[in-house]
Parts: C-alpha cells; sequence; structure tokens
C-alpha cells in the first residue's frame, strides 16, 4: 500500500514540475528568482525522498519463513526449562 502512496507522490511531483517550470522565471532578479529556486529545490527534495522510500522500502517476509521463525523459537525455548 506504501508503494502505492510513493508513486502517486510522484505522479503528482512531477505534474507539479510539468505545468509550474515553463511559468516561473529562473533569472528573475530579486525574491522571485530566490522563490523559484527554491521551490525547484523542494520539488527535488520532494522527489528524491519518493524515489527513495519507492525503491528502498523492505519486502516483507513470507507466511511461511514466520512459521519457521516461530517453531524455531517455541523448540529453543522448551530447552531452557
Amino acid at each position: 500500500m506504501k508503494k502505492n502512496r510513493y508513486l502517486l507522490c510522484l505522479l503528482l511531483s512531477g505534474l507539479l514540475l510539468y505545468y509550474a517550470v515553463p511559468r516561473i522565471s529562473m533569472f528573475s532578479p530579486g525574491a522571485e528568482g530566490v522563490f523559484a529556486y527554491a521551490w525547484l529545490g523542494f520539488a527535488l527534495i520532494v522527489i528524491a525522498g519518493n524515489l527513495t522510500g519507492l525503491l528502498y522500502t523492505p519486502k516483507p517476509q513470507g507466511k511461511q519463513q514466520l512459521k519457521g521463525n516461530r517453531a524455531r523459537k517455541r523448540i529453543k525455548s522448551r530447552y531452557y526449562n
């Protein structure tokens, strides 16, 4: 479910970049130029964070592996009595 959220955020941020990049002026003097660079910087941070979350999420363990771990724990706990 988290992967869907990361993908949705990536698509929305790409849509915002597609809409905003032609409209902002990068080479304007003063506050407008600072705002343009700050906005693009924050947009790239959002994209990088969502890509990191999408690519490096841990894989869920299978049910069989969990059952095997529980069985091993039960067997080991019997030996400590």
